[in-house]
């Protein structure tokens, strides 16, 4: 994966008002973490760090230090306004080679499903996938073909086999699935028909019971 440079300033100040005032100027505080180093605090430009927060990729960081010091790294978490969605604090953490490392993958859904040709509704479960793997098996993405199925099928964790890749969420997940339209119904193996709204019944009074 190509690594992307990011340019950071060390912060000195860590207090309330000095995060307000870097936002003002449209800086975003962070903090790196890595191993056998202390946390540091640092900012970068608020234009800088969005084309690595909004992005269907996963990108491994050459953070470029004021202070001369480079750390590859990728971005851990993020925090925004939830009025704007401005990107206000993000978390980064550094990569050590060999050591493998618990990261958010984007998923990218390829094809339209036979079951949406034919009537039936897409639902996506996951965006992003929890993987565990050494930094130079990090994808940029895990791209799926969901050209076939049909309606009633879906993908699941269990499905994935991704060389180098250890996905963290439970086997049966389902990941993509195609659903029925509303109000329509799907056919067994053996051709019986599956409701796929729950059945309603009136229940009357019992004429035994009124005698």
């Amino acid at each position: 994966m190509e690594k992307k440079v990011l340019e950071a300033a060390v912060r000195t100040e860590v207090t309330k008002p000095a995060k307000s005032a870097l936002r003002q100027a449209k800086k975003v505080p962070g903090i790196v973490y890595a191993k056998s180093i202390s946390p540091i605090a640092i900012s970068v430009l608020e234009n800088a760090i969005n084309p690595f927060v909004f992005t269907a990729e996963t990108h491994i960081i050459n953070l470029k230090l004021d202070n001369n010091q480079e750390i590859d790294c990728v971005i851990k978490d993020v925090q925004f306004d939830p009025v704007t969605d401005r990107v206000i604090h993000f978390d980064l953490q550094g990569l050590v080679s060999g050591e493998t490392i618990q990261i958010e993958v984007p998923v990218l859904f390829k094809g339209t499903p036979i079951g949406v040709r034919d009537g039936g509704l897409l639902q996506q479960f996951f965006h992003k996938l929890s993987v565990e793997c050494v930094p130079s098996s990090i994808p940029e993405h895990i791209e799926l073909d969901i050209t076939g199925l049909k309606i009633g099928a879906g993908i699941h964790v269990r499905d994935l086999n991704i060389e180098g890749l250890k996905i963290l969420h439970q086997e049966g997940a389902v990941i993509v699935s195609v659903t029925p339209p509303k109000g329509g119904s799907e056919t067994n193996a053996d051709g019986s028909e599956v409701r796929t709204e729950p059945e309603v019944i009136t229940k009357g009074k019992d004429k035994n019971a009124e005698e």
